[in-house]
């Protein structure tokens, strides 16, 4: 598996992208979208997990205007630094910044066969908000807080859709969630998954407040599925 850094101009300056290539260096793109922990340890091993099966990914530096290369620790300390850090972080202007690295994920020689966009937390919220400004062969979001809010924003949605949330997620109310399944009702291109026992950030290996092994396991089968029906890798 190889790594490389990328840098990719937006208006206002560049910003790393990181890039993994798998062991057969060409593949399927996938835009992956970080938490608000940077593109750290946990990023980094979903990103080698979706590189060993085949993908092409890239992990953009969404907070490079606030903390280039900011990488928060998975601890009570880390995680409300993070939280502090990311409450000055530009919404729009990181999706804006998604749209400038999935294009330049189109345009590399290792890329085949299309591209698909993962986010988790943060990344999640910008993964849904993206998919109403570009067409990819799937999406994927995991417990993006703001998708709740927005989904009148699904009628723009022309794109193969999963939301994955926790059922018992504090930052994400149940009734929230099922306003989300409510919305997605009838819609055949989108689907709701929720592990009801599960809490926010459930998937993130790296932290002990919010990993939980079983869910996590199940909502991966569930994700990488999904990418394979929509994005085959060979």
């Amino acid at each position: 598996m190889q790594q490389r850094i990328d840098h990719v101009t937006a208006h206002d300056g560049s910003f790393d992208v990181h890039l993994w290539l798998p062991d057969g260096g060409s593949g399927p793109g996938i835009l992956l979208i970080q938490e608000i922990y940077g593109v750290g340890p946990y990023i980094a091993k979903v990103a080698e997990d979706l590189a060993a099966r085949g993908y092409v990914v890239a992990a953009p530096d969404l907070f490079w205007r606030l903390h280039p290369g900011w990488v928060g620790e998975h601890t009570p300390e880390g995680t409300a630094a993070a939280i502090e850090l990311a409450g000055g972080f530009d919404l729009p202007q990181g999706v804006a910044d998604c749209v400038l690295t999935l294009a330049h994920l189109g345009e590399l020689p290792e890329v085949t066969g299309g591209l698909g966009v993962l986010g988790f937390c943060l990344g999640g919220s910008v993964a849904y908000m993206l998919a109403t400004q570009a067409r990819t062969a799937a999406v994927l979001s995991f417990y993006g807080s703001a998708v709740p809010e927005a989904t009148g924003l699904m009628e723009r949605i022309d794109t193969p859709l999963l939301l994955v949330f926790g059922g018992s997620d504090p930052y994400i109310p149940r009734e929230q969630v099922a306003a989300v399944e409510s919305a997605a009702a009838g819609r055949a291109d989108v689907r709701v998954h929720v592990e009801e026992e599960a809490g926010h950030a459930f998937h993130n290996s790296e932290s002990p407040m919010f990993h939980q092994p079983e869910p996590a396991a199940r909502a991966w089968e569930v994700a990488t599925a999904f990418l394979h029906h929509h994005l085959p890798t060979r």
